[in-house]
């Protein structure tokens, strides 16, 4: 893509460069909140599936620096504009982002890495109406999301976490796509303000484990108040490049 269709922003306080599309799918807070809630492993190889432009790649590789990423990503666009956010950031030498459809991805890459994490695309086809232009492949799923949940449970080692942000209403669906392959979950529900319902939620699994009881966390506030200008202080903490307590 170029840089007549393309942004350059920064995150974390201005830590990270990042490139994105003028128009369509602009990294937001879901993929901030992704970041800060993976575990830091000693010399481990972290997955994301559905990289899209780095928007959680990047900052986890700033808090994470001595984990080496893997990225895959459908659309060659966006691999484009990962790859070069790699660059400005100098993490060459830790992160490799890759096009490809992650059901077929992951087929050679069974039990490889030590965690995988991912922010889906939110809305299965025909259940909203056509996004805008570039926003189709951020938010209409192409393949459906138990196939999603499998590809990144393949992907990863025996008793490895997985961790995954998704819109609230499919967590039903979610714990069903991961019924019987993952245990020890935890949710962490995201919340607008306090006294508003949760509409995201973070969650946190581990290959191979009983499923046993799902932990359901107190929920992490955005903001401190309905229509608060400032963030709370978890949410700037967060985008500080801070890493989520799930205890």
């Amino acid at each position: 893509m170029s840089s007549d269709h393309a942004t350059e922003d920064r995150l974390l306080a201005g830590e990270i460069v990042i490139f994105q599309p003028k128009k369509g799918f602009r990294v937001g807070t879901d993929s901030l909140l992704l970041a800060s809630s993976l575990p830091d492993r000693a010399q481990a190889r972290y997955l994301d599936v559905g990289a899209g432009c780095g928007g959680a790649l990047l900052p986890a590789a700033w808090r994470l620096s001595h984990i080496h990423f893997d990225g895959v990503e459908l659309e060659p666009e966006m691999v484009d504009l990962a790859r070069r956010g790699v660059t400005a950031n100098h993490f060459s030498d830790r992160i490799t982002v890759e096009p490809g459809e992650v059901s077929n991805w992951v087929k050679t890459r069974e039990n490889t890495y030590d965690c995988a994490f991912s922010n889906p695309p939110y809305f299965e086809p025909n259940k909203i109406k056509q996004p805008g232009l570039g926003r189709a492949h951020a938010y209409i799923e192409t393949i459906d999301l138990e196939t999603w949940l499998k590809a990144m449970i393949f992907a990863v080692k025996p008793r490895a976490p997985i961790v995954l942000i998704h819109r609230s209403a499919e967590l039903a669906r979610l714990l069903s796509g991961l019924d019987r392959w993952v245990g020890e979950i935890v949710v962490l529900p995201i919340a607008p303000f306090p006294g508003a319902e949760a509409n995201r939620v973070l969650i946190r699994g581990r290959k191979g484990l009983r499923r046993g009881r799902v932990r359901l966390l107190a929920p992490l506030f955005v903001r401190d108040a309905e229509g608060a200008d400032a963030f709370s202080d978890a949410m700037q903490a967060v985008k500080r490049g801070q890493k989520i307590n799930w205890d």
